[in-house]
């Protein structure tokens, strides 16, 4: 249905840096919601090359579905109204799903992971947490495979049926660290057996040659194909989830 059913747009997310437009597609007498990225409404980047960032939305939807975990809702590069474009399934988010927060006390509670301090005021401070949940750990693994530059809380978005998604994947692949994120929660710590497997998997997954280095090869430069490779690499030699490099902004700002 998004590959193929017409399009339909419905309205515009104004608060986004580039244009975002809420659609309807419809299929065989069945119709769905959707957002449509334009390639032709993507703001030029001074460390990505332009017109990439639909290519790179489609790349990490095609690596979260290799590993088997689902996050990124379906997603797909196709003509639109305004030209070619990233389409990607609407998810309506649970909005009493609580999966960031901050505290007044010095160490995270309980179910809870400390991100860092957070400044709340002229001269107060709060740590900020967020959620020890397997879902948001996976999402931390896969942040650090496909080198996302963004992960904000507002790309975190909880199903009401308990599932998680993650949306706004178009900095991503660079050659270059650029991890920034709220999930620093695990740094340093230990990956979870179902994490090593998964990475395991996804280094034969990417063996030139294969349909998903195949597929990731029409939307990434061969570098940054290689440089995927490397970081699948290094998270298996490590075992461990990455700590913040020091040479880049840990966190992305704003941060939600």
């Amino acid at each position: 249905m998004l590959a193929k059913g017409e399009l339909t747009v419905r309205g515009q997310v104004r608060e986004a840096s580039n244009a975002v437009l809420f659609c309807s597609v419809a299929l065989d007498g069945e119709e769905t919601a959707c957002v449509y990225k334009p390639v032709a409404g993507e703001r030029p980047l001074w460390d990505f090359p332009d017109g990439t960032l639909a290519q790179r939305e489609v790349a990490a939807y095609e690596v979260s579905e290799a590993t088997g975990w689902g996050l990124v809702p379906p997603t797909v590069l196709r003509d639109g109204p305004y030209g070619e474009g990233m389409v990607q399934l609407w998810i309506e988010a649970d909005p009493g799903a609580g999966l960031l927060a901050l505290t007044e006390a010095e160490e995270a509670e309980e179910g809870w992971k400390a991100v860092g301090p957070a400044q709340i005021g002229e001269d107060r401070t709060a740590l900020l947490v967020h959620a020890d949940s397997p879902d948001l750990r996976r999402l931390a693994v896969l942040d650090a495979v496909i080198n996302n530059g963004d992960r904000k809380g507002g790309h975190l978005l909880p199903a009401p049926d308990g599932r998680l998604y993650a949306i706004d994947h178009g900095v991503t692949f660079n050659v270059d660290d650029k991890l920034r994120t709220l999930l620093w929660g695990w740094a340093g710590e230990e990956l979870p057996a179902e994490a090593t497997e998964v990475l395991d998997r996804l280094d034969v997954s990417l063996a030139p040659g294969t349909p998903l280095a195949t597929r990731l090869a029409e939307l990434l430069t061969a570098a940054e194909v290689d440089a995927l490779r490397g970081r699948v690499a290094a998270l298996r030699a490590s075992g461990r989830h990455p700590e913040p490099s020091g040479q880049w902004p840990a966190i992305p700002w704003p941060p939600v």
